[in-house]
């Protein structure tokens, strides 16, 4: 490794080029997370054409999802030792590789196979995260950060172009023997892959940014102990794991609880996602201006709000008198519109939380960025695994399909309680001269 490549930078000042730094991990993470989430639609078509079932079909998305969590964390320390621009390059070349083959899967096994490999491509976020911490200073981390994590709209992309281009090409065979329909989209963007790789590798400075080249991984690794990372990491499954399991989700819940078409289906899956993306920058902002555990509270209280309402199952209560007379009352129905926008308000808060969670890592660990967003990154990704296959058991299990707003209640109540609790402990520590610093980096915070 050619020294004069790597920078290790002085105390956190924004660096020159920091711009072209932040546009361009924005615009390849967008990208990569749709090719991480493509399943969400592709996998409808798939489902008719492989005759697989909805637990099959939610194991293609959660294997692309469990790829594109298990190795946030080497991969955010990796962005610290060598600098983001070499992992990001790899990153985007490597994932175009079976991105492209995904087009050519004609049976259930080697499409989970291929929906592994294709995850890979969800790493980029630990990179993106390490990689803009090393570029920005402390007073606009936060923004940079949310910036990049906007990316997340990314999966909303084969929402939009997807569902047009199956129907257009349907039944056809394209250029070089590639099939049309659902099989067009994965060589779509195995080609976009490779363009941004070459365009990032022209673009950003090439001398990059590794603040932790000349750290032992056991020094990198020491804040992981802390009990207040993996407090951090629950948020993170609760904002980012459940948006990312939604996000696959939410289109086959539309079409299986609402009759709408596939098109349809995608659209007002974007309703979601949008929200939760790019209203991620607006969360890091508020984070730098009011402090982060304001915002905290804020997306706990909408979420638990919002998924309380939309686990309510459809139908009648039943009131069994002594004597075992029955008579029902209040019809319940939750109609198309309240559930769009009561997904639209999850998402908002969602977007708040995500940027929220990160604006906590460089304030408690400037010097290990990449671990700890790493390990954070990837434990919330592995909530994006654990659920879609948790929605799927439980709508078999209970015969609700609500029941999957009823596992993401649970979780939040989990996450928020936990959070009231270590706030309460120390301002009974503090008190009161910790009341006006709650949202400052405390060295003696109970976790």
């Amino acid at each position: 490794m050619s020294k004069n490549l790597i920078e290790v930078p002085p105390v956190h000042e924004t660096g020159k080029g920091a711009g072209r730094v932040m546009t361009m991990s924005t615009i390849a993470f967008t990208l990569m997370f749709a090719v991480w989430l493509m399943f969400g639609i592709l996998g409808i078509p798939i489902q008719k054409e492989l005759g697989i079932s909805d637990e099959q079909l939610a194991w293609v998305s959660a294997l692309a999802v469990l790829n594109g969590s298990m190795w946030r964390l080497p991969a955010g320390i990796l962005a610290d030792r060598i600098g983001g621009r070499k992992v990001t390059l790899f990153l985007l070349f490597a994932t175009a590789i079976p991105a492209y083959l995904v087009s050519f899967a004609n049976n259930y096994a080697m499409l989970l196979v291929l929906a592994f490999l294709v995850g890979f491509a969800g790493n980029l976020f630990s990179v993106g995260t390490a990689w803009n911490s090393a570029w920005f200073g402390k007073e606009r981390q936060g923004l940079a950060l949310g910036v990049f994590g906007a990316g997340n709209v990314g999966a909303s992309v084969t929402k939009f172009i997807g569902p047009p281009l199956i129907a257009a090409t349907a039944g056809s065979t394209l250029f070089l023997g590639i099939q049309g329909g659902w099989r067009l989209i994965p060589v779509i963007y195995a080609v976009l892959l490779v363009v941004v790789g070459i365009l990032t590798w022209i673009i950003v400075p090439r001398v990059d940014r590794a603040p932790g080249a000349s750290k032992p991984i056991r020094e990198m690794l020491a804040p992981l102990r802390n009990v207040r990372v993996w407090r951090f990491s629950l948020y993170y499954v609760a904002v980012f794991g459940a948006y990312v399991a939604l996000s696959a989700w939410l289109p086959k819940y539309y079409v299986d609880n609402f009759d709408v078409s596939l098109t349809t289906a995608g659209l007002l899956t974007a309703t979601f996602i949008f929200p939760a993306s790019l209203l991620r920058p607006v969360g890091g902002w508020l984070s730098d201006r009011f402090g982060a555990r304001k915002v905290m509270y804020f997306t706990f209280a909408m979420m638990l709000l919002t998924s309380g309402i939309l686990m309510m199952p459809n139908g009648f209560i039943t009131v069994v008198h002594p004597g075992g007379a029955q008579t029902t009352h209040w019809h319940y129905e939750i109609h198309l519109v309240w559930f769009v926008i009561l997904v639209f308000l999850l998402g908002c808060a969602m977007g708040f939380g995500k940027a929220a969670v990160f604006k906590h890592i460089p304030e408690y660990f400037p010097e290990n960025v990449g671990s700890v967003g790493g390990l954070v990154g990837m434990l919330g990704g592995l909530g994006g695994f654990f659920l879609p296959p948790l929605f799927a058991y439980t709508k078999t299990w209970s015969g609700f399909p609500s029941s999957t707003f009823f596992c993401i209640f649970i979780l939040v109540a989990i996450c928020g309680l936990w959070m009231h609790i270590t706030i309460v402990k120390m301002l009974h520590e503090k008190a009161p001269e910790l009341a006006g610093s709650i949202d400052r980096p405390l060295e003696k915070e109970l976790s």
